[in-house]
């Protein structure tokens, strides 16, 4: 009995540490996929370590690291690169003039370069060289080959110095960075119907008075998607805009239709609140300043996609000029619109169309002549909503007769449209 119960008490205590490791390494992945990949500033959330010949690839493309570091990096190494070739080349002529002779005081001894007696002399000089100052109280004599040579070389450094330093700094900036902070994308996404169909959207403005020339706007959904051997890997999915050239004048929506050929065809409300992804927009255009590509970045994640919402207005047409307010370009208002799938609702779109072809003969037509909207999505908001609460409403409405079918219907439709 006592072998038993201990067996038993094992057994309980491996369930039990299995049931905990378990739920760590679940809230450790939890953790890890809900790290967003794209910050709301454009900067991607990726640390790059053990790179193999890291500091080999900065220093080969260093023209290209000098524009990518940081202003007071630039700074730093803008003045090195000038005191540290001064210095260089003073201890150059300072070791001249030691072999020469000219740091003992005799007069006889005619130097290499004149009133060069210590080493602060030979720095002061070299600096006067590459700036091109030229005081005229030192001056490289004929008496050394070295020393002219030395001046020669200093020159032609000094030159590359400034032409590499100076259109590094220059490059720097004309970068589309500061450009690309001018262009805002909403805070939030929202799902609501347009047309008859679930879409996304999303606004993004330009807040310049020089706008850019053309723009091409991008979408993609990033799923982490973990294999069988155990291994994260990112899958990136392309959403088809209705519109991806666009001039952006004015505050611009961002429409992506949920279609059969969407990555986001099978969601519904309440499953986009507990997925995990995250849709990744890009934004690429030709400032008319410069003539130059720019690219901005967001992104959006499951809590910050508004289900049942729209954007307000911001363009106002006056009398010789359309009004932009800028105040309502984060704003939204909440709308009537179905908490189903695009897929389930197109699925009841189908359902009922069938049957108005049954009955009537002709979709969208009823007894006494007046036509439906039977094909559009408005109609089938209620009619999708009782049909996932309860199926026994939905048995029983379809029991009913069709004319009481076809006015409840018409009824739905005309105080969704008197709402929005």
């Amino acid at each position: 009995m006592a072998e038993s119960s201990d067996k038993l008490i094992n057994m309980e205590g491996n369930k039990l540490s299995h049931s905990l490791s378990y739920q760590e390494n679940t809230s450790a992945d939890i953790k890890r996929m809900k790290k967003r990949f794209l910050q709301k500033d454009g900067s991607c959330n990726v640390y790059f370590k053990h790179i193999f010949g890291e500091w080999e690839s900065y220093v080969t493309d260093i023209f290209t690291t000098l524009v990518d570091i940081k202003w007071r990096h630039m700074f730093v190494i803008f003045s090195l690169s000038y005191i540290l070739s001064w210095l260089f080349f003073g201890l150059v002529f300072w070791l001249i003039a030691l072999q020469h002779g000219d740091l003992s005081p005799d007069d006889e001894i005619k130097p290499c370069v004149d009133n060069v007696h210590s080493f602060t002399g030979a720095f002061l000089f070299s600096l006067e060289t590459q700036t091109t100052i030229g005081y005229g109280s030192r001056c490289v004599t004929e008496e050394c080959s070295s020393a002219i040579l030395t001046v020669v070389l200093q020159s032609v450094l000094g030159c590359i110095i400034d032409t590499f330093i100076i259109g590094a700094a220059l490059a720097k900036m004309a970068t589309a960075r500061k450009r690309a902070q001018t262009i805002r994308f909403s805070y939030y996404a929202t799902i609501g119907l347009r047309d008859g169909k679930l879409c996304l959207m999303w606004r993004v403005g330009d807040f310049r008075p020089n706008h850019m020339v053309e723009g091409t706007v991008r979408a993609q959904v990033l799923r982490y998607v973990e294999d069988k051997v155990g291994r994260m890997t990112m899958e990136y999915k392309d959403l088809k805009l209705l519109s991806d050239q666009i001039i952006v004048a004015t505050p611009v929506t961002i429409v992506h239709e949920i279609n059969q050929d969407s990555p986001l065809y099978d969601l519904d409300r309440k499953t986009l609140a507990n997925d995990n992804f995250e849709i990744l927009v890009t934004f690429v255009y030709i400032g008319d300043s410069t003539g130059t590509s720019h690219q901005s970045r967001s992104s959006y994640v499951p809590r910050e996609i508004l289900w049942g919402y729209r954007f307000n207005d911001v363009l106002q047409l006056k009398k010789k000029y359309y009004k932009v307010n800028c105040l309502q370009f984060e704003e939204t208002t909440e709308v009537y619109a179905p908490y189903c799938s695009a897929k389930h609702l197109d699925r009841k779109e189908q359902e009922y169309t069938t049957f108005e072809k049954a009955n009537d003969g002709e979709p969208g037509t009823s007894s006494s002549g007046v036509r439906v909207r039977s094909c559009s999505a408005d109609a089938f908001i209620t009619h999708c909503e009782i049909s996932e609460g309860s199926p026994q409403m939905t048995k029983q409405a379809n029991e009913v007769e069709l004319p009481y079918e076809k006015a409840l219907v018409t009824l739905s439709r005309i105080s969704m449209e008197s709402q929005i």
